[in-house]
């Protein structure tokens, strides 16, 4: 007799598709006063992509070393952009950023990366934050404080980004997906048809 009752109380207590989404196991982490867990194993996260030397200042001047920007996302996150073609709440993102190097063992021509991270910062999609996404910028491999808007980071991707405030136009493996399942936002799109900013 007790057996319905038991089996109602576990359908109305178990998540179901209707119920709101809650932050992965590899999601972001913070710590009681609120600041964000440094993510241990990011390197062996989803690889978008490398950019070098990349700067979003026209006027900005070489300054003599090759820096490497490395991103890498959640799993979770990657698999759900792959289904929908935008971010999920508790993604992160991560840049890494390590200097280049030139004439290390064998390499003649060309440069390598620096086992040395130089800086870090990570990108979170958390409904929680203002704006639904925070910038938290690490110096060690323990926390990072939320850096606090206005600063031009949120202003920057939110006026220029392809996809849900992350520079998707940067990922190779990411801008056609987005562009197929119609999520690249109008801004970007405005952006790209304007000869002046080819």
């Amino acid at each position: 007799m007790l057996r319905l009752p038991v089996l109602l109380l576990l359908a109305v207590l178990m998540p179901t598709a209707s119920q709101p989404n809650t932050i992965p196991a590899d999601g972001p982490a913070y710590t009681s006063d609120g600041q964000l867990r440094y993510p241990e194993h990011y390197r062996e996260w989803v690889y978008l992509t490398s950019g070098v030397n990349m700067s979003y200042n026209p006027k900005a001047q070489a300054d003599g070393h090759t820096m490497f920007d490395n991103v890498f996302v959640n799993p979770s996150a990657w698999r759900a952009f792959q289904q929908v073609g935008t971010w999920p709440d508790g993604t992160v993102m991560v840049l890494e950023n390590r200097g280049g190097e030139s004439g290390k063992s064998i390499n003649k021509h060309g440069q390598t990366q620096s086992v040395e991270v130089m800086g870090m910062e990570i990108h979170v999609k958390d409904a929680r934050l203002k704006g639904g996404w925070g910038f938290f910028e690490f110096d060690n491999q323990v926390s990072a404080r939320l850096t606090p808007r206005p600063a031009s980071c949120y202003t920057c991707h939110e006026e220029h980004a392809a996809v849900d405030t992350t520079f998707v136009q940067f990922y190779p493996t990411l801008v056609g997906l987005a562009q197929k399942k119609g999520t690249l936002s109008p801004a970007y799109l405005k952006e790209i048809a304007t000869p002046a900013a080819k």
